[in-house]
């Protein structure tokens, strides 16, 4: 390192005599990725040679102690070059930036130590501030707390899906160390969350609860109510079961003589968004996860809003992925119950109107960010009052969610002529929306 002179990473100064500039230095590594300043070699690469004694090591040592602040203790040593003593200062890049000498915080840009601008100073706290609660240390939880069972049903899983390479009858502790669940020899809050026998004593807050209301109003009496405690992979499987338990089957034709049944919603697209909101929720705050499911729609509250800099309008075009649990977002990974692309809310819309239902509705409701899914609900007397054509377009799409004009013109034994008018009409109505562009193009109920 000596031979290439002074660098990024290395500070040459005549003796100690220069110690000034050489804090300059040391603060720098310790705000960029760390450095060695040498004393007894000039800039020139030349071996001068230091006197060195017990008092000139505690000298620097004390310097870069009491002028720098936080504090850090760095690693002196003395060599010996050509016959010629020299003190090498190993400054390893800090844990705990800023770090600032006599109150400016000096950054190291290439053989240069300048100081810190106000908006990079900034960055470098907002960025000391962000952490990661997911990766937090849970205190008092041990490995008496994990179920094992779950953990062996995790690892064949991921094993299946991703290929993920630890055996399922790896000794639990060391499975979760392969996925990053401990620290320091404890269970992280991921671990319990993820692989826990009962999380809720831990946090109560982690739970989901599922009602189902009567009518289209959020008010009791509920027609049922259940809280889904446990590990949140079971609560993810819990939750949809109870929403297809209360969400109608209707019978549609599949073809020209096939009748199939289908959910009024989606059911890949409400898991989807279950596991977004389970996944993905802010679990410092105090409530909880909730499914609210009503005659005429579905509402899934995850807890929090957005990561930033995310908006609901972002959910409905590419966008990034940005994790507010990155633990638990591998694992949920790893087992395929998410991929960390950001295209989980645009699945959900194309699975949404594939299946004959408007796009779903992506909302932040009192620092919530609430999905709703809508169900059309068009009432008999709007039915009653259009024309048999129109109406039986209507009831048509009511079971099969969708038309294009060359079926439209054949279900209905007319010109596709005629068949495109009576969509404009519906159109204009505000009844169906138009999807698409040429020969793809296709109608849907609003």
């Amino acid at each position: 390192m000596i031979e290439k002179g002074e660098s990024e990473g290395v500070e040459l100064k005549k003796s100690t005599a220069q110690a000034e500039k050489a804090l300059k230095a040391v603060c720098g590594f310790l705000n960029h990725k760390g450095g060695t300043v040498y004393f007894g070699i000039d800039e020139n690469k030349k071996i001068i040679g230091q006197e060195v004694s017990d008092q000139t090591l505690r000298s620097v040592s004390q310097k870069i102690r009491q002028r720098i602040k936080p504090e850090v203790s760095p690693e002196i040593k003395v060599l010996e070059i050509k016959g010629k003593k020299i003190i090498e200062v190993k400054i390893k890049e800090g844990n705990n930036k800023p770090y600032y000498l006599d109150g400016v915080a000096y950054k190291r840009t290439g053989t240069e130590n300048p100081a810190i601008s106000p908006d990079e100073l900034e960055r470098i706290i907002l960025g000391k501030r962000k952490r990661y609660w997911d990766s937090e240390i849970c205190e008092n939880a041990s490995v008496n707390d994990i179920d094992e069972e779950k953990v062996k049903w995790f690892l064949r899983k991921a094993k299946a899906e991703r290929n993920f390479d630890v055996e399922p009858e790896t000794p639990v502790k060391e499975a979760l160390e392969r996925l990053e669940l401990v620290k320091n020899e404890k269970l992280t809050n991921a671990a319990v969350l993820l692989f826990g026998r009962n999380p809720q004593k831990y946090f109560l807050q982690a739970e989901t609860r599922c009602a189902r209301f009567k009518g289209t109003d959020p008010v009791k009496p509920f027609i049922d109510m259940k809280v889904f405690g446990g590990n949140i992979f079971d609560q993810v499987d819990k939750s949809l079961n109870f929403v297809l338990e209360h969400t109608p089957m209707k019978v549609y034709l599949a073809g020209k003589l096939e009748r199939e049944e289908k959910y009024d919603y989606p059911p890949d697209a409400i898991r989807e968004a279950i596991i977004n909101a389970v996944c993905h929720r802010d679990y410092e705050e105090s409530s909880n996860v909730q499914v609210r499911v009503f005659d005429d729609r579905i509402e899934i509250w995850g807890c929090g809003p957005l990561p930033e800099p995310l908006t609901p309008e972002d959910l409905k075009k590419k966008h990034r992925s940005i994790l507010r649990n990155p633990l638990i977002a591998k694992c949920f990974f790893l087992i395929k119950f998410v991929e960390r692309w950001g295209t989980g809310t645009n699945d959900i819309i194309t699975m949404c109107i594939d299946w004959g239902l408007p796009e779903p509705l992506f909302e932040e409701v009192t620092g919530v960010l609430v999905v709703t899914f809508r169900k059309y609900m068009i009432s008999e007397d709007i039915l009653g009052k259009l024309p048999e054509r129109q109406k039986n377009i209507i009831e048509h799409l009511l079971k099969t969610g969708k038309i294009n004009i060359k079926d439209c013109s054949k279900i209905f034994a007319v010109s596709e002529d005629t068949a495109l008018r009576e969509l404009s009409k519906l159109i204009s109505m505000n009844l169906i929306n138009k999807v698409g562009k040429g020969k793809n193009t296709f109608y849907t109920l609003r």
